[in-house]
């Protein structure tokens, strides 16, 4: 008989938690680099991609509530990676948009993850590390 803890660690669902923590950990470091953590780097990628953005457009997007959502893009704007300016179509609102400076730091910072995403995977061989997110990949995809 397996003992229990052997058994709780051997579970794929404990596996994919533990991999998943380290990967954030790599990453999430990486970007402390470019003084961002993993939420600032997701809101920014979201506006560099759907931006001009309503705020709460955002935060529905990213699943992150509104009161988390202002202290990020706060942030973001004291560092000039994204500006706030009223919404044209409903001035009660605000569109966000990523500044040229913004862009520069997310480029920066797709490239720190990826760097950090490969080091997570180094154990790995190339064909077993395509295997993996295709595995993954279906995984996240299923019903």
């Amino acid at each position: 008989m397996t003992a229990p803890l052997a058994h709780i660690q051997s579970l794929p669902t404990w596996l994919v938690g533990r991999v998943a923590a380290r990967g954030r950990a790599l990453v999430a470091d990486a970007l402390a680099a470019e003084g961002l953590r993993l939420m600032h780097h997701a809101v920014l990628a979201a506006t560099a991609e759907y931006g001009p953005v309503a705020q709460a457009d955002l935060g529905r997007l990213l699943a992150v509530d509104p009161k988390d959502m202002v202290g990020i893009l706060n942030h973001l704007q004291e560092t000039g990676l994204v500006l706030r300016t009223p919404d044209p179509a409903d001035r009660r609102k605000n569109a966000i948009t990523v500044t040229l400076r913004g862009a520069e730091v997310l480029a920066r910072c797709a490239a720190l993850a990826e760097t950090a995403n490969a080091t997570l995977l180094a154990p790995l061989a190339p064909d077993e590390q395509r295997q993996l997110i295709a595995l993954l990949t279906r995984l996240h995809e299923a019903p």
